[in-house]
């Protein structure tokens, strides 16, 4: 399609008038290449253009989802369609709904603006046949998208991506999508989501909560999960609590950059809490605080990673272990390998992103999931009721954890260092390098491809190709070595939802008892191979 005809046939008046008022090359580039399917769906700025998040493409979407699940046979099933409180999310949820509505399909449209997981849980739940999510997550808020869920409340993967970026291809002009309105649906589901999330609980203790939603949708209903949970002394950050697509007091809404759990972390030390839990704005991730020896700071995604699955695989009926599957990504920590094989549980590896954790039990007969964390704050702690990160549930568990070991004369650090006495010192780190566009992030792929470095900080490292492999294939390159008790592991690879190239390390030693001079080592040798990985 033309960028002319594009605009005639751009049902918003206002993006329309956007993309006639851009330049030659403006229009060029918007129309070099149309949005696709990353890490978590669509994503992209809120703007004119098929490269973009806007109404047009919202219905050319929705269009596609259709023509997909009428393929594979479920003309007539229900669909669920939710929204995060982003610019735009009401919208497209609404133009998503009449969408499938018009085509035959049955739609729950969600009420109100609701976290991720809800509509995961209500696909789920309900039988239903697909899901949307009207959600950037973490993303500026200058961007929003499109999240799609398949069977099982399980986020689509190839070709099922794939089939439906071709129906986008052949849709027919925005303005030409039939549409048919569709009224909202009620709250029953949202309470039936806290209802689950409250129950994974283990422990009775009580625990005193600091909590911000960093302007998102989660507020709400974390506070209604912990106080279901039987968690009633809960603070939150006020000028974060309700929902703004601005994000007005944090440069970025992801509790993972710097600054932006800063205000937690003074509420947390201000009330005296014993744990302060950041959720992302649509609460999918959570971040967890916790007070130690040099006061308040937030765990690494990897640290709580450990923590709940010890915490959990701990907590199995006795015989059940042995059917456990605990699951993280190729770029998280490789203590939970080991956590794993001390409960008897297994642990698979999958690719970066919740659509292959939710899948990692799959081709396990006889085997079921109980666990999935990946490093980036996301976490799967009750996998039959949501298989997807779910920061709202983590959270419960999260207090759920700092309650028992309080209430047992215990800490997190303390926890900390006895993972690391059982399983050695592990420490991780990021480094990420922006770049100007996908083709700068290819063409670094592409050299380290070419010549990979064989030593990194002095260590003799083989590399392994990610996208060369038996099983599903990514874009990453793997390089690890081991010398004296000290591993050293990097995995490479372009970001699926921002324009950075990504590069996630971890050093290893083996355990022993000197945990002060193992994480000191371990420390020195991880900021030795981060210089080396900025050199690429």
């Amino acid at each position: 399609m033309t960028p002319e005809e594009w605009i005639a046939h751009d049902p918003d008046p206002v993006t329309a008038a956007e993309l006639s008022a851009c330049s030659p090359g403006e229009l060029a580039t918007r129309f070099s290449a149309p949005l696709r399917f990353g890490t978590a769906g669509l994503r992209g700025p809120v703007r004119a253009g098929p490269d973009a998040m806007n109404l047009a493409v919202v219905l050319r979407a929705s269009w596609a989802v259709a023509r997909v699940l009428t393929a594979h046979g479920h003309r007539g099933s229900t669909v669920v369609v939710g929204r995060d409180a982003r610019h735009g999310s009401e919208v497209f949820a609404m133009a998503t709904a009449e969408v499938l509505a018009a085509a035959g399909f049955s739609v729950l449209r969600l009420p109100d603006p609701l976290p991720t997981p809800v509509v995961a849980f209500a696909v789920r739940q309900t039988g239903a046949a697909a899901g949307v999510q009207i959600t950037a997550s973490h993303n500026p808020a200058s961007d929003n998208g499109y999240k799609v869920y398949f069977d099982g409340g399980v986020q689509i993967v190839s070709p099922i991506d794939t089939e439906i970026e071709s129906a986008m291809a052949e849709a027919p002009p925005a303005d030409a999508i039939a549409r048919r309105p569709v009224a909202p649906a009620g709250n029953e589901l949202a309470a039936r989501y806290v209802g689950h999330a409250a129950i994974v609980r283990r422990h009775r203790g009580q625990v005193r909560v600091a909590l911000t939603p960093l302007h998102g949708v989660g507020g709400k209903v974390a506070v209604e999960a912990l106080n279901a949970a039987g968690f009633t002394d809960i603070h939150t950050v006020a000028s974060q609590f309700d929902p703004d697509p601005d994000f007005p007091t944090v440069a970025f809404p992801n509790p993972e950059e710097p600054g932006a759990a800063d205000a937690l972390l003074v509420l947390a030390a201000d009330v005296n809490a014993d744990v302060a839990i950041a959720l992302d704005p649509d609460a999918d991730r959570c971040a967890v605080g916790i007070c130690g020896p040099d006061g308040w700071r937030m765990l690494t995604g990897n640290e709580t990673g450990w923590l709940l699955g010890d915490y959990l695989l701990s907590r199995l009926p006795a015989g059940r272990a042995a059917a456990a599957v605990v699951a993280s990504t190729v770029v998280s920590s490789r203590m939970l390998v080991d956590i794993a094989r001390r409960y008897g549980a297994r642990h698979v590896e999958t690719l970066t992103g919740f659509k292959w954790l939710a899948r990692a039990d799959s081709s396990l007969p006889g085997a079921t999931l109980v666990y999935a964390y990946e490093e980036a704050i996301g976490y799967c702690v009750d996998p039959d009721a949501v298989r997807d990160k779910d920061g709202i549930s983590a959270a419960v568990l999260a207090c759920d954890l700092v309650a028992a070991l309080r209430d047992r004369g215990g800490s997190v650090p303390g926890a900390l260092d006895e993972l690391a006495r059982r399983h050695g010192v592990h420490v991780t780190d990021s480094v990420s390098r922006r770049v100007a566009s996908p083709a700068e992030a290819a063409a670094v792929m592409s050299r380290l491809r070419a010549d990979p470095p064989g030593v990194l900080a002095g260590f003799t490292v083989t590399a392994t190709d990610l996208l060369h492999r038996n099983g599903p294939v990514t874009d990453a390159l793997e390089f690890a070595g081991e010398h004296d008790g000290t591993s050293v592991r990097v995995v490479v690879r372009p970001s699926g939802t921002e324009p950075k190239l990504k590069c996630y390390l971890e050093v290893a030693r083996a355990p022993s008892d000197d945990l002060i001079g193992d994480r000191a080592e371990a420390w020195r040798v991880c900021a030795a191979v981060a210089d080396a990985v900025r050199a690429w």
